[in-house]
């Protein structure tokens, strides 16, 4: 991305030259590719196409993908930055258009600049579940990822003979001319003060893995200590961090009565359940984790009743989706389980979190608990299972 903006002059400074910002360029080309495949795989799991399937196990799989798409998103922070610091003088060199080719060279790179910018400010805040916009973030980013890689494809398409050539030279090599001609000797130090291209780089290198380093932990819970700025520290009742609370959700202490029913919808007919019903039925443990969109990933102890024993009690045999419908009314109230996942020997309706009963927060009376599956898909608070 971005590897040779404005070279077709020789660099004023010898750190603002295609050699830096080439090399700059793969890592953040690579963090992009790698946020982008696993945010179309984010996106397609909670809107899934007609043709979209997405496995049950291994259970930690979502977990991985999420946590590296936001790890990739963030570190890739300063390295837009540093690419951005070292070519920007020559966003604003004349001509301003000049050729067909300069004109979609800059055009496909303001169009990458500005997309770029919206992804990685945008993702940021979502991380830290703060929303100051009035569109929704999920399929905005979604859209503009798009924008964002075919930006980086043409630009890698105009400028793919300048970035190979400044590859293949040594960062410390004088400038090539872009005619191809032999670099011309170099008229000053390949520095400025004590600042080098390769200090530039390495110092790049470093900053880019403080970053990640600093919200990994918010998905290796081993690396919490070390994550400085991780916003999900693992706390939370019952030892699991909360997005959504029951108070968030209009959830009240009222959903502790004897009046409170699962309603399981089969074949058109419906099957009201009690808690004290739920549990009589078989128990089932499970270890599984709850991995969020925003990165943060935990893993628990989950115990209730396997869903596919619970359908088979009202009749049904398995092989079909099942909508999940909660009392929350809110966004995420409704979430469908694909009939994989129905059918998954570790989908639980749990009724208990780390061997106590769950909390209000955690989606008491009882919530779904699936393998490989978003957070915002795992339903709390539920009242309503239909088959389909």
């Amino acid at each position: 991305m971005l590897e040779t903006v404005g070279l077709d002059e020789r660099p004023r400074s010898p750190v603002r030259g295609a050699h830096l910002t080439a090399r700059v360029g793969v890592a953040l080309g690579i963090c992009f590719g790698i946020c982008f495949v696993t945010g179309l795989l984010s996106h397609w799991i909670q809107h899934p196409p007609g043709w979209f399937w997405w496995p049950t196990q291994p259970s930690w799989l979502y977990r991985f993908t999420q946590g590296l798409h936001v790890t990739t998103g963030v570190a890739a922070i300063p390295l837009l930055l540093v690419k951005l610091g070292t070519v920007y003088p020559k966003l604003f060199a004349r001509p301003r258009i000049g050729s067909p080719v300069r004109l979609l060279e800059r055009a496909s790179i303001t169009v990458l600049v500005v997309a770029a910018i919206f992804q990685l400010f945008t993702g940021l805040l979502n991380i830290a579940q703060w929303y100051p916009w009035t569109f929704f973030f999920t399929t905005t980013h979604y859209a503009t990822a798009w924008i964002a890689i075919g930006a980086i494809l043409v630009h890698i398409a105009v400028k793919l003979p300048v970035i190979r050539r400044a590859l293949g030279e040594p960062l410390d090599a004088p400038e090539t001319p872009p005619d191809g001609s032999p670099a011309p000797a170099p008229t000053r130090p390949d520095h400025v003060g004590a600042l080098t291209r390769r200090t530039v780089l390495r110092s790049t290198w470093a900053i880019t893995g403080l970053a990640a380093v600093a919200v990994v932990g918010q998905s290796l819970p081993f690396a919490r200590w070390i994550s400085f700025l991780a916003p999900r520290s693992g706390e939370g009742p019952q030892g699991l961090p909360v997005n959504r609370t029951a108070q968030q959700a209009n959830i009240t202490d009222g959903v502790r009565g004897a009046d409170y029913r699962l309603t399981l919808a089969v074949a058109g007919r419906e099957t009201p359940l009690t808690l004290d019903d739920l549990r009589a039925m078989p128990q089932t443990t499970r270890e599984l984790p709850i991995a969020c969109v925003e990165g943060w990933s935990a893993s628990a102890t989950w115990t209730g009743v396997r869903l596919r024993d619970l359908l088979a009690r009202a009749g049904h045999r398995g092989g079909r989706d099942t909508r999940m419908v909660s009392l929350d009314r809110g966004l995420y109230g409704v979430s469908v389980l694909p009939a994989n996942f129905a059918d998954a020997d570790d989908t639980l309706i749990a009724l208990r979190l780390n061997d106590e009963e769950l909390n209000l927060d955690h989606g008491f009376p009882c919530r779904l608990i699936a393998p490989n599956r978003p957070g915002v898909l795992q339903t709390k608070w539920l009242s309503r299972i239909e088959v389909l």
